[in-house]
């Protein structure tokens, strides 16, 4: 087998080329169907090609190469300092573009490398892509990891790892192992994933299944959520109902919906749930407000307290200065130095000096010094500090009668 040479500024029609093929710059080819070339296809400078290509191997140096129709290289294709563009599809092995590489077609290789940005018009299927800059992606992206040193912008991904230095957008996919993006995440549709972490800003517009997420900014979902950990360095919201394990946020969770949780919510500033919250145990620094509130082991809260029906749980302790709107029941009920309630039930109340509650129902009390009750009734003992003011006479009852929640 011989080479076959296209000179600089050459217009030529080929077919079949037996042997390699050098081609110059600044060269037109026309195929004769398709050109075929059983060796190595070598192209140095700009050249485009009217039809389909196919060869053993690819290679380009300096080069700008257009293949108006499809491309198939059944080796390497490596196009060193350039671009490739490609109107049809691409199928190759190991591909490795050090400029942009922009494909109409359906793209299938081994693995897809490419230094600058990456065009894909339609579906892509890989084992690995790796893009030094931009990444755009118009169909299905199926490929076991996927990184990129900026951003990422595609329909959908079937992937096993997404990784983007800047940017990651979605419409919709499955990512089965981790997403990471240094900057902001954003979904419109459906997600399904394992971890999901972003150095910013989290964003997901359809129902979403996943189970470690991490973000240091905010996070939003526009749907359901569910998920093992939630973690959030500022504002956390989800307008849909929100089922997990455990959550932590630095400053404010909302949530348009219910709200459980098999483990525990721990929230530096404020939560509001407009339906149901349920959790092992809660913890909220400043403002907490739900329609309902339970906790299977403790809830503490530092600010006010809000329920419409009612909050329960083994354990419940308002912090110093809180307020307490909404039936508060437990098995201890704490009111530390100044804080106010309401109705309080639990077979433990316990209040420290200067504090107020409303009506006191409990199998042992005790109030301390300086604290205001309007009623007390318990069923076994009551220890009230002399300076303490009762407005009505402390009621011993057999039967204290069931508790509220």
């Amino acid at each position: 087998m011989g080479e076959t040479t296209i000179p600089r500024g050459g217009r030529v029609r080929l077919g079949t080329v037996d042997g390699d093929l050098r081609v110059g710059s600044n060269v037109r080819i026309t195929a004769d169907g398709t050109v075929r070339v059983s060796g190595r296809a070598q192209f140095e400078g700009s050249a485009e090609i009217d039809g389909s290509f196919e060869s053993r191997e690819f290679r380009g140096e300096d080069a700008s190469v257009v293949v108006n129709g499809d491309l198939v290289v059944h080796g390497p294709l490596h196009v060193e300092d350039g671009n490739l563009e490609v109107q049809g599809k691409l199928d190759a092995q190991d591909v490795d573009v050090d400029r942009r590489l922009h494909v109409r077609g359906p793209a299938t290789a081994s693995q897809i490398e490419v230094g600058g940005a990456f065009q894909a018009d339609s579906i892509v299927t890989a084992r690995e892509i790796s893009v030094g800059g931009t990444m755009v992606a118009r169909g299905t992206v199926t490929a076991s990891r996927v990184e990129a040193g900026g951003s990422v912008d595609v329909a959908d991904v079937a992937v096993d790892r997404l990784e983007a230095g800047g940017r990651i957008r979605l419409l919709s996919g499955s990512v089965k192992d981790r997403i990471e993006v240094g900057g902001q995440f954003v979904a419109e549709g459906p997600l399904a994933f394992g971890k999901l972490e972003a150095g910013g800003q989290i964003e997901l517009g359809g129902d979403a299944k996943g189970q470690e997420i991490e973000v240091g900014g905010t996070f939003r979902a526009n749907g359901s959520l569910e998920f093992e950990s939630l973690e959030v360095g500022g504002i956390g919201e989800i307008r849909g109902t929100a089922r997990g394990s455990r959550v932590e946020i630095g400053g404010i969770l909302r949530c348009g919906a219910s709200l459980e949780l098999s483990d525990s919510l721990e929230v530096g500033g404020q939560v509001e749930v407009i339906g149901d919250l349920e959790a092992d145990r809660v913890q909220v620094g400043g403002k907490l407000r739900a329609h309902k509130i339970l906790a299977r082991t403790r809830i503490e809260v530092g600010g006010h307290l809000q329920s419409q029906v009612g909050t329960k749980s083994a354990e419940l302790v308002l912090g110093r200065r809180s307020q307490a709107l909404g039936p508060l029941v437990g098995g201890r009920v704490q009111l530390r130095t100044r804080s106010r309630a309401e109705d309080i039930y639990g077979n433990l109340v316990d209040l420290e000096n200067d504090t107020e509650a409303a009506r006191i129902v409990a199998e042992i009390v005790r109030i301390g010094p300086g604290a205001r009750v309007g009623e007390v009734v318990y069923s076994q003992q009551a220890t009230i500090d002399p300076s303490a003011r009762i407005a009505r006479p402390p009621r011993r009852a057999t039967d204290l009668g069931p508790f509220p929640l």
